[in-house]
């Protein structure tokens, strides 16, 4: 690999091996399907299915079928368990069985490495969010991504606080309905 990890990604990985250790999770295919689905599955799958997200671009119904195909094999790819090919599976999984095989190692050594790599503390983390919103501060709009947050405040207002009461962060639960009153007058 000529270039390093993404820190955010060591760091999320790392989260995802704690929460399991603090749940007694010890099935090592829970914590591969938890990365996949929160990296691979719903970032690299969308764009790859769907890159009019990302680009100003139009998507045939060519094309998207043939995203749609790619799209199935990485997903193929990154499933822990062994995928049964019959006379009734779809062409479209077939055209890939090969490659499959050897991009699920791939995906597992990928795993393995960013395991291997040290610890990163929150606050490394959080220096290394900072320079990132620093270097990137021309492309923010933060009133938008304030109003977007705020939205989904309101929207789970009731559920945060249900969580942050569950974990016992009472102070945390009275700050943050304050928060959302001052945004939203008409919650109670």
């Amino acid at each position: 690999r000529a270039k390093p990890l993404p820190k955010a990604i060591k760091y999320l990985f790392d989260f995802l091996d704690l929460q399991a250790a603090d749940m007694g999770i010890q099935d090592p295919e829970v914590l591969h399907t938890w990365k996949t689905n929160s990296l691979p599955l719903r970032f690299w799958v969308n764009v790859i299915k769907n890159p009019d997200f990302v680009f100003d671009i139009h998507k045939s119904a060519t094309v998207d079928s043939c995203l749609s195909v790619i799209s199935q094999a990485y997903i193929d790819a990154c499933s822990t368990s062994e995928t049964k090919y019959t006379k009734d599976t779809p062409s479209s999984k077939l055209l890939y069985v090969n490659e499959v095989r050897g991009y699920k190692t791939h995906i597992q050594q990928y795993y393995n490495t960013i395991q291997s790599l040290p610890k990163m503390e929150k606050m490394e983390m959080d220096e290394y969010l900072k320079e990132g919103t620093q270097t990137n501060q021309q492309y923010f709009v933060t009133e938008s991504a304030l109003y977007e947050l705020a939205k989904y405040g309101i929207m789970y207002s009731a559920e945060v606080a249900a969580a942050l009461n569950e974990d016992g962060l009472t102070d945390t639960v009275q700050t943050f309905e304050d928060v959302v009153k001052g945004l939203n007058p008409q919650h109670n």
